[in-house]
Formats: structure tokens, sequence, C-alpha cells
């Protein structure tokens, strides 16, 4: 992916142009609502699977339990976290895709062809990536056939400019009490860089 740069006001006017996307109209079984938050002056890119239901009805990411845990990992308050101008939303889709009988639908295919590299292009200042959930690994880190667990087990290899997270989504909770090894060793870590992007950032 080529970096470009773009003023404020032209990024501004792209991600209006996002959110009035209707490309996966009729696959949405809520209809479109494309939900994302970001400036090309953040350090700090949160990449995830697709807003859920809660989400799409108040319209700001993260917005939920999966937010809650995940400001948590990071160590920011509310203010920092939608600040877009020190940390970026971009999800895998930008629209709720339904619910099916596991949970969450997969993000709609259309959308990242549609939109992903015209939002992630200009994000120039981007320090650190965090990639949560299979869909999201899939498309930043290219994993092969490595299990997300074997993934995040190596996320050494890919930092400081990536780090590979389980989904903090409370459906996940297993995981967790099955990888106590992620909340004692990786969080620390991860809030430490947070910490020092956005610092310096200052």
């Amino acid at each position: 992916m080529d970096l470009i740069t773009v003023t404020e006001q032209e990024y501004t006017a792209l991600l209006d142009e996002v959110r009035r996307c209707t490309i996966c109209a009729d696959h949405l079984p809520e209809g479109p609502r494309p939900v994302v938050s970001a400036s090309p002056q953040a350090p700090i890119l949160l990449v995830g699977q697709a807003p859920g239901r809660r989400v799409h009805a108040s319209g700001i990411p993260f917005d939920d339990p999966s937010g809650d845990r995940l400001r948590d990992w990071l160590g920011v308050d509310r203010p920092t976290f939608y600040d877009p101008a020190r940390i970026a939303i971009v999800p895998m889709g930008f629209c709720y895709p339904g619910t099916g009988k596991s949970g969450d639908m997969p993000p709609r295919p259309e959308c990242a062809p549609a939109w992903r590299e015209q939002v992630l292009s200009p994000l120039t200042e981007v320090r650190l990536t965090v990639v949560m959930g299979a869909y999201a690994l899939k498309y930043h880190l290219n994993p092969g056939r490595r299990s997300l667990t074997e993934v995040v087990r190596n996320w050494e290899s890919y930092w400081p400019t990536h780090i590979p997270l389980p989904h903090p989504s409370p459906r996940n909770i297993r995981w967790f009490k099955t990888n106590p090894w992620f909340e004692s060793d990786v969080i620390p870590i991860l809030r430490q860089r947070v910490a020092e992007l956005l610092q310096a950032g200052e």
C-alpha cells in the first residue's frame, strides 16, 4: 500500500463519502451505517472486524463491552480513545453485517476492496497497528495457516509496528482464561507502547 499525503479537510471529505456508502445495502439486515474514526495525524491504528449491533445503533466505534475491554488493554480513557488524531479506528467492514448462528456475521466482502486502501494510505503517522480478530489478521499480517492463538503467541515477530490480539469480545472469555499469559505478558508491553506514542504526539 502506497502512502499518500492529504489535508485534514480532504480526509474529512473522504470519510464523509465512506459514511454515505450503500454498496452492501441489499445484504445488511439493518441497513448501512458505516462506522469509522480516523485522522492523518493518528499514531495508533485499531483494526477490528465490523461493528456490532450496539455500535450500529449508536454510530460510535467500540461503544460496547468489547470497547471497555479494549480500552483497558490499551490503558486509555474514552476521550483519548475517541480522539481520531490520537487513535484511528478502521474496521475490516464498516457496517454491522447482521447476526448468524454463532455470533455476528463476517465483514461484508465488498467493503475492503472499495474503501480500505483509500482510508488507510493517508495515515502516514501510524507507528502501531493493533490487529484484532481473524479477518483483520488475514488482511494485515498474512498469518497463513497458523491459528489466532499461534499468531498472538508470536506477537514479537510483528513488533513494534504491529501487534495481533484476540478480539476483545465477551464471547472470547474462555480464550482469555485459557491463555492467561496474554494479559500477564502482552498487555503491559502494549500499554507502555501506547503511552509512549500518545505522549510523543502531545
